[in-house]
């Protein structure tokens, strides 16, 4: 089984949101941010701080030439900082040794820090129009339901193989196949509440099933009272400060159990979030001198 392609199409050409990384001005570096910043987060609470990043820092090379603090900084509140930290590392790398460029090899780009198998087929697909599969949880979704008949499961090596069999062979259709893909997911087959009356697909074998449900009913991660909350109270306070800050400025940041506040901060200095300094402060990366 397949999923109609020119049916999908067309429903994108008509319906496609007009998101920023999709303009023809949009650079591979453009799209390779919006991939970071992407993942476990809104289009609308990335799209405001990727137009920033963009306009400071439109190449590797002048994200490379910040500091860490800053690129912490200037992450804000999108959630799991360490995305920012390998993005500059990223960016250093490419402006070192690949001219200021992103490549579009998917081998060579899952050498660069911190991409993975989805980051760097999103960037050969969605940059430079590459026929690569491409599978994040919408399109695995899709997938599952429109031509297997049900709710994804674990992630699987087959995955890509499956994906990649869909594709028409024509490689622009192919990647704007797999944009629309990632948007019938992300908009209209949804985790929850699908809308199967908006579906441009002429067969679904999953509505063709009865919509059997998934064989195992996913947890959804709280956020109250967690250690990431605590370490984002942390991080809180040393992106609003203009430099080093006393333990006692982080202590009272997250009063209600020290114990997860300790594990909070000693995980922001393992992840190299944070560091402390010689005389016992603590700062963002890159702003104090590290205990040796």
């Amino acid at each position: 089984m397949s999923i109609d392609a020119q049916a999908l199409l067309g429903w994108f050409d008509d319906t496609a949101r007009a998101l920023p990384w999709r303009e023809p001005e949009a650079t591979a570096w453009h799209i390779l941010m919006s991939e970071i910043m992407l993942q476990q987060t809104p289009v609308v609470r990335v799209e405001p701080i990727w137009r920033e990043w963009v306009t400071r820092w439109p190449v590797p090379s002048a994200m490379a030439a910040s500091s860490q603090a800053e690129v912490l900084r200037a992450w804000g509140k999108l959630g799991y900082p360490r995305r920012a930290l390998r993005l500059h590392e990223c960016a250093r790398v490419l402006a070192a040794e690949h001219g200021d460029v992103v490549p579009a090899d998917v081998d060579v780009l899952l050498s660069l820090p911190g991409i993975g198998a989805y980051t760097a087929r999103a960037v050969a697909c969605f940059a430079y129009g590459q026929r690569v599969p491409v599978v994040d949880t919408n399109v695995r979704r899709v997938v599952a339901r429109a031509v297997h008949g049900r709710e994804p499961g674990n992630p699987s090596s087959r995955d890509l193989a499956e994906t990649e069999a869909l594709l028409p062979a024509p490689v622009p259709r192919a990647a704007r196949f797999s944009a629309a893909l990632m948007e019938l997911g992300a908009l209209v087959c949804t985790a929850r509440n699908p809308d199967c009356a908006r579906c441009p697909l002429p067969h679904c074998a999953w509505v063709a099933a009865g919509k059997p449900a998934a064989d195992v009913v996913r947890k959804v991660q709280k956020y109250e009272g967690t250690d990431r909350q605590a370490r984002g109270r942390l991080l809180d306070v040393l992106r609003d400060a203009s430099g080093p800050v006393e333990r006692i400025r982080l202590d009272l940041a997250w009063t209600r159990d020290p114990g997860q506040r300790a594990r909070a901060l000693d995980s922001l200095l393992v992840d190299g979030l944070i560091e402390q300094t010689d005389d016992g402060l603590f700062a963002l990366a890159g702003e104090g001198s590290p205990t040796g």
